[in-house]
C-alpha cells in the first residue's frame, strides 16, 4: 500500500492536526468533517472501515474496536506523547 491510497480518520482530537497531515501530503478528513461528532465509537470504527479510512485516535475503545473489526488504525496513547516530549526535551537541553 502506498501513501497515496490512504485515507486518515481524525478522531474528535486530533481534528487540529488536520492542516498539518495535509502538508505533509496525506489525504486526510476529520470525524467532524464526515458528521460524525459525538457518534459512539462503534459507529465511528464501522463508518471508517466502509469508507477506507485508517482511523488515528487517542482513545482506547475505537482502537480496541478498530481492532476486532479488522479495520486499519494508530492508536496514539498518552505514554507515547509523553515518551516523545521526553525525548524531545532530552535532544535539545540535556544532550549536548
Amino acid at each position: 500500500m502506498s501513501k497515496d491510497e490512504i485515507k486518515l480518520l481524525l478522531d474528535e482530537m486530533y481534528t487540529g492536526l488536520k492542516d498539518y497531515f495535509e502538508v505533509l501530503g496525506w489525504n486526510v478528513s476529520t470525524v467532524k468533517e464526515e458528521e460524525l461528532g459525538g457518534s459512539p465509537d462503534k459507529e465511528i470504527v464501522k463508518y471508517a472501515k466502509e469508507n477506507g479510512f485508517l482511523l488515528v485516535t487517542e482513545d482506547r475503545k475505537p482502537a480496541d474496536l478498530a481492532d476486532l473489526e479488522g479495520s486499519p488504525y494508530v492508536f496514539v496513547s498518552k505514554r507515547s506523547i509523553a515518551e516523545l516530549i521526553d525525548s524531545k526535551i532530552r535532544e535539545k537541553y540535556l544532550e549536548g
